[in-house]
This record gives C-alpha cells, structure tokens and sequence, in this order.
C-alpha cells in the first residue's frame, strides 16, 4: 500500500477511483483494515495522520480509521471505523459510479 504525504497527495487523488486510508501505526482497528482494504477492487493508499497532521485536518479527519474515495482530486465519499469487507463492497458498488465522469455529478 503506498504511503501519501503532502508531496505526493494531490497528485496521487487526481486520477481515477482512490481510496485513501488515513491511519496511525498505534491505531489496532487500523491495523485490522489493512487486509480489508487490500482486496477492494479499487487502489488504495494511506496517509499517516501522526505524520501529515495537515492531511487529516484537511478533510475533517477526527478518528480513525477513516477510509475517504477520491475521484478527480475531489472526496467522494468516506467511512469511518472498521467495517466488514462485505461493506466496503457494498460501498463502493454505490460510490463508483458518482466518482466516474457522467455520474451522479454530471
């Protein structure tokens, strides 16, 4: 899973579905995610709020996890807690269609 911070932030949401993790390595039911997220058809990345406290703050992250889908360098959607695969699924069976060009945003 690649590692954001504020280099590399813009340009990595600019493109097409993102999922980002904002995570702390003390953070158990972050930890527990990571598998979770690794099997979603949807690339993932992660930035570490104890590290890029400016990320977080950014976009209103105030517990984590909080996974957020960017498309277009724009916040889609997001998820706060762990949740089951099964939800995430389910989730973004619903969100990807906005986050592609002609969807609910057109």
């Amino acid at each position: 899973m690649r590692e954001l911070d504020q280099t590399t932030f813009d340009a990595a949401v600019a493109g097409g579905p993102l999922l980002v993790d904002f995570w702390a390595p003390w953070c158990r039911p972050c930890k527990a995610l990571e598998p979770i997220l690794a099997e979603l058809p949807v690339e993932v990345a992660r930035v570490n709020i104890d590290e890029e406290p400016g990320l977080a703050s950014r976009f209103d992250v105030l517990s984590i996890p909080t996974v957020v889908l960017f498309a277009g360098g724009e916040a889609r959607g997001s998820v706060v807690g762990l949740r089951p695969a099964k939800y995430f699924t389910g989730w973004l069976a619903e969100m990807l269609p906005a986050a592609k060009p002609g969807g609910l945003d057109a």
